[in-house]
């Protein structure tokens, strides 16, 4: 166990000062670690929502290994360039490649999209000292996932926006591939999403049950190529492993996905993973003034590398 006495210009959320004292932690372990009852603060248990003061004494009952401090940022480990689609003062939207972490909450993998972000930033002196706000998530994608991903510079930004996403006011659509077609070529899944959290999986069932989420997911056939179908979906609601369990739950499971997919087709066509793309986010209208440059806008990610294989049925 170790004890900290805070010390931070402004009461702020444990998540973000955490961070910023013990750069080996992520806000996601903090809020993993507080769920855990691992950190109290004045000797009451406190989650990484929970808001702290000077003064306050932190008892943090966390691996060793996550409290040393390094010889220099963990975000400096992070291998390579950090792609921007867009960036201002209040948030930075990055396009992410297949097969990288947008967070490790092990602490075992530095280069992550987070600490890309962070190295992107600092080389351009906008990180300051340690009693500012580190750049957070407002969304996650899975490893094998490539695309965009939305980050928020300042606290206002991130409240604002993952609240934006909470009410559904943010369009994410998403270019996959799967092995069969769907009938109909175009159409609205709806369903109920259960989580096995042992196995790290989720399962799709058709009427309601407790502990069950509602999912609903749009989609459109773009091209087929053989065997192979290119689809345009909508991520109506936001779950763990939506696209991929509830296209699986039909028959058309998605290419290279290992959980949810055939594991002979993907290794026939050597998908090392999923092939789904984060492809656009489309903004709504916001009144806010340090939001208003993206109010009613929308960003595509580079096209994926199965986008043009599959109409001009190359890969099939």
């Amino acid at each position: 166990m170790l004890e900290h006495r805070v010390n931070t210009n402004a009461p702020c959320h444990l998540a973000d000062y955490l961070p910023t004292v013990f750069p080996r932690l992520t806000r996601g372990m903090v809020y993993r670690f507080g769920k855990e009852k691992k950190i109290r603060c004045n000797g009451t248990h406190i989650t990484g929502a929970d808001r702290i003061k000077t003064g306050d004494l932190l008892a943090l009952y966390l691996p060793p290994e996550l409290l040393e401090q390094p010889t220099g940022p963990v975000y400096l480990l992070a291998r390579d360039e950090l792609q921007p689609v867009y960036e201002d003062d209040a948030l930075l939207i990055a396009d992410k490649p297949a097969g990288l972490l947008v967070e490790d909450e092990t602490g075992k993998t530095p280069d992550t999209l987070i600490n890309r972000v962070l190295r992107y930033l600092d080389a351009r002196g906008e990180l300051g000292d340690q009693s500012r706000f580190l750049p957070c998530l407002c969304h996650r994608l899975d490893a094998g996932t490539s695309g965009l991903v939305l980050i928020a510079k300042t606290a206002r930004s991130r409240d604002l926006l993952m609240e934006a996403i909470r009410l559904r006011q943010i369009q994410k659509t998403y270019l996959c591939v799967t092995f069969g077609h769907p009938q109909p070529a175009a159409g609205t899944l709806r369903g109920y999403l259960v989580k096995d959290a042992h196995r790290g999986l989720v399962r799709v069932i058709n009427r309601p049950q407790f502990g069950a989420r509602q999912i609903i997911t749009g989609y459109r056939t773009l091209a087929n190529s053989g065997r192979l179908s290119l689809l345009e979906v909508d991520l109506i609601t936001g779950r763990t492993h939506q696209i991929r369990a509830h296209l699986a739950s039909i028959g058309c499971p998605l290419v290279g996905d290992s959980k949810y997919g055939n594991q002979s087709i993907n290794r026939s066509l050597r998908a090392k993973y999923q092939l789904l793309c984060a492809w656009k986010l489309s903004f709504p209208q916001f009144d806010e003034p340090f939001l208003r440059q993206i109010s009613g806008r929308q960003f595509t990610a580079k096209d994926p590398w199965f986008y043009r294989q599959i109409l001009e049925k190359t890969l099939r």
